[in-house]
């Protein structure tokens, strides 16, 4: 093949070996330009996803040394106090009192309130103490009021049992 190649150029004219050379070094250079191109344009795009996922590598070691802190704290204790004064004063310090309607204790570890009408999120913020203190809502009937973002709910909240 090589000897069918050497045979073809030799036949050619020194005319057409100069078009054909100049044609070939033409070619090459449009090929390497094109190849460069691609490459830096590849390389930009690699480079703003490396910084990307540095921030995000980033971000995991932060959350990853937070998780190994609050797995290192010791557990939360649930308050010894009684659940139903737990709850009242914990609807005190939220300015609940006065949307309370009732609060029954069912037994040590649950109570049922009742509460007229109340704003959802001031009573969801509740909620969210009352589950720092180990209290959670067993049962819950919320209807809407009137008013928008008035509600009316009676709930059963019950002591977390330890695991």
């Amino acid at each position: 093949m090589k000897a069918q190649l050497l045979k073809l150029w030799e036949s050619r004219s020194p005319r057409e070996r100069t078009i054909i050379a100049a044609a070939g070094v033409v070619l090459g250079i449009f090929i390497y330009v094109a190849l460069v191109q691609t490459a830096t344009r590849a390389r930009i795009q690699l480079r703003s996803s490396v910084l990307s996922l540095r921030a995000q590598a980033n971000s995991l070691e932060q959350q990853a040394v937070e998780l190994e802190r609050v797995r290192a704290a010791p557990p939360l204790l649930a308050s010894q106090t009684d659940l139903r004064t737990l709850v009242q004063s914990e609807a005190a310090a939220a300015g609940l009192s006065r949307s309370l309607v009732s609060i029954d204790a069912l037994d040590a570890n649950q109570v049922a309130v009742v509460f007229g009408a109340v704003a959802f999120a001031d009573w969801h913020n509740w909620i969210v103490a009352l589950n720092l203190q180990q209290v959670r809502v067993d049962a819950c009937r919320i209807e809407a009021m009137s008013t928008p973002g008035l509600v009316s709910i009676t709930a059963t909240l019950a002591r977390a049992k330890p695991k």
